[in-house]
């Protein structure tokens, strides 16, 4: 089964060979070289090095330099001393997605784990710091050879051990946990059936199930129905953006959804409240994040606030008196006005608005298209926020109000 990209020439002998040349002295002095080069300076840094270093050495380098610079968003300041593939970039979990997961093995009392479909190594290591021993499995040649890699540059070598495998082939018996990724992508872009992730998700669970804890990844967007039975559903947004889903086996969790929110780490479960009320817009709107949406626990958000939802189909909750909550932005309203792009040009022109930030749901409109409409101008800023209601549409103006922590 195949995990991470589709086989291709670029991973073959002479793409890991290539890289292979980075481990070296040589290479690891021209990767010093690169540390902060910036684009402008590309042309003649280049022209310089290929006088110094074979040719290939330098692409290679260059391109190792690219990868490192683009990874910083989700490794921070490991990525300087981590290595990456084009695909690997892409789609490795972020560092701090990827400690709190290891962070919740750990506390489940995991000390041994088969981390199958492993990549780049970004979930290994952070599983390693958390003090557990990692197989780390993957089929592809120059994959597994940057996974052994970032393990020794990272420093936890002795408790990640790289095997370049079918997935299929591994025997799982004698670990604590089993986590896989399933490659959730093709040649031909991103795969929404999962059954057609590569390994198919029937097989991963069966996979988690056959030890005494297992997680496996899944795109944000799994209906609900296919949740398999007795499995914990956790959506994780990291600064209000959803970033994955994983389904865990074996942690008799009391609720069937989690939806946990970083940095925090705030974790909220449920699931099993029925609807919530749904009345008239208050002094105050929630905006539940991405994850808790994702997880369908807007209720467990009303009933925290004490409040109801301002129309059954929209995940905008309201209460009369502020209740911060970290599941939430609130918003403290000024205006809650029917829709009309000429009356809302009128009060921020009025307001000597000129930021605007507009949100919308359940409604058409363009939020760029609306905001050049209304031409702002001035000092002040205001939210925007549109909404399908019962009545009709509305416009809900109003301030952020800081979340609780």
């Amino acid at each position: 089964m195949r995990c991470g990209p589709e086989p291709s020439r670029d991973n073959g002998p002479v793409e890991i060979e290539s890289f292979r040349a980075l481990l070296t002295e040589q290479g690891q002095a021209l990767l010093a070289e690169l540390r902060g080069f910036t684009a402008a300076g590309e042309l003649a840094l280049a022209t310089r090095l290929r006088r110094e270093y074979p040719a290939e050495l330098v692409r290679a380098a260059f391109e190792q330099a690219r990868l490192r610079q683009r990874a910083r968003a989700k490794f921070g300041a490991d990525a300087d001393a981590m290595y990456f593939t084009q695909h690997g970039v892409e789609q490795a979990t972020r560092r701090s997605v990827a400690e709190w997961r290891a962070g919740r093995f750990a506390a489940l009392g995991v000390r041994r784990l088969a981390d199958l479909c492993c990549g780049i190594g970004g979930d290994a290591v952070a599983l390693a710091r958390a003090g557990i021993a990692v197989l780390a499995v993957d089929r592809d040649g120059l994959t597994c050879e940057v996974a052994r890699a970032n393990a020794a540059a990272l420093g936890v070598a002795d408790l990640v051990e790289v095997r370049r495998a079918d997935v299929a082939d591994v025997d799982t018996a004698g670990f604590d946990a089993v986590f896989t990724d399933p490659a959730r992508r093709t040649s031909h872009g991103r795969v929404f059936d999962p059954q057609a992730y590569s390994p198919p998700l029937s097989w991963a669970v069966e996979a988690a199930r056959g030890a005494p804890f297992g997680a496996l990844k899944v795109a944000p967007g799994i209906p609900h129905e296919l949740v398999p039975e007795g499995a914990e559903a956790e959506w994780v947004s990291d600064r209000g953006e959803v970033k994955e889903a994983v389904l865990w086996f074996g942690t008799a969790a009391a609720e069937p959804y989690r939806a946990t929110l970083l940095p925090g780490p705030h974790s909220l479960s449920g699931g099993a409240l029925p609807a919530p009320p749904v009345g008239p817009v208050g002094r105050y709107l929630y905006e539940p994040d991405g994850a808790v949406i994702r997880g369908r626990m807007v209720a467990e958000v009303v009933a925290a606030v004490d409040g109801r939802l301002i129309d059954p189909m929209i995940a905008y909750v309201t209460s009369d008196e502020l209740r911060p909550t970290p599941y939430a932005q609130a918003y403290e309203l000024t205006d809650v006005l029917p829709f009309q792009v000429k009356r809302l040009k009128a009060l921020v022109k009025e307001r000597r608005i000129g930021t605007v930030v507009i949100k919308k749901r359940g409604t058409s409109i363009v939020p760029e298209e609306l905001r050049r409409q209304l031409k702002p101008a001035g000092p002040n800023a205001v939210t925007v926020l549109v909404a399908r209601t019962a009545a009709g549409p509305v416009m809900m103006l109003g301030q952020p109000v800081g979340r609780a922590m």
